[in-house]
């Protein structure tokens, strides 16, 4: 069966192998909640769907119009065999009956794509405290064509880039850095302890999140470095089987 759960995934578990991350625009924060109530429903009364998925998380974004879904994997192997394998008629048939009907509860819901990633590398604050995150940022990057030794790099370059900070920002918690799968992208799931304590972040001296150090200016001028985006989120929903 399914359970739901206010706690925010374990960004660190070691049976997750593959991690999925998706985009839904529904347009106004009474849509946003709309959404994920609707989403709550479909899946709590109907058994859990795959072994394989290990967890599934929905998030709120602070634009009013998005959410974020976040889906835990044992492998992408366990994802293709539940979503694209064209033997695998029920699964898929189950799939398609919870998507139709939030989509009835919330009609013109547009999916903005999914990104498949594996976690590769993370950080935590060294004082030892781990209080609950009040607000989830997402860090997007995306290079110029497909290479995951420059993934790799560039993370590594970041990782040292904060180990090397004297005064770290005050708020941030964790840093999980994902790489894509088709090598073009990073994406950071960073734990804050509140919006604000980011925005402050955002707001000091510098450019970022990050002071104004040769290590961050050779993060930020990576070569082949395309774009980035920063969004922010609350966790709204935890599906987990029972």
């Amino acid at each position: 069966m399914t359970r739901r759960t206010d706690a925010h995934p374990d960004l660190v578990r070691a049976d997750v192998r593959a991690s999925f991350f998706s985009t839904w625009r529904v347009g106004t924060p009474e849509r946003q909640r709309q959404t994920v109530d609707a989403i709550a429903r479909t899946w709590e009364r109907r058994p859990w769907p795959a072994d394989g998925l290990l967890g599934y998380h929905v998030y709120t974004g602070h634009d009013g119009s998005t959410l974020l879904h976040h889906s835990q994997w044992a492998s992408e192997q366990a994802y293709e065999a539940f979503v694209l394998d064209p033997t695998a008629a029920p699964p898929r048939a189950q799939r398609q009956e919870r998507v139709d009907e939030i989509d009835t509860a919330v009609p013109g819901i547009e999916r903005l794509g999914l990104g498949r990633y594996r976690r590769y590398r993370g950080a935590t604050r060294e004082d030892g405290a781990t209080p609950a995150p009040g607000c989830v940022v997402v860090v997007d990057v995306e290079f110029e064509g497909p290479d995951p030794d420059r993934q790799r790099a560039w993370v590594d370059a970041v990782l040292e880039a904060l180990a090397s900070e004297p005064e770290p920002y005050p708020g941030g918690i964790s840093a999980h850095f994902h790489l894509s799968t088709d090598g073009t992208r990073v994406l950071n799931y960073a734990e804050w302890e509140s919006a604000q304590a980011h925005i402050d972040a955002l707001a000091a001296p510098g450019d970022g999140v990050g002071s104004a150090s040769a290590r961050w200016e050779r993060v930020r001028n990576w070569p082949g470095l395309k774009s980035s985006t920063v969004d922010r989120y609350d966790h709204a929903l935890g599906l987990v089987p029972r």
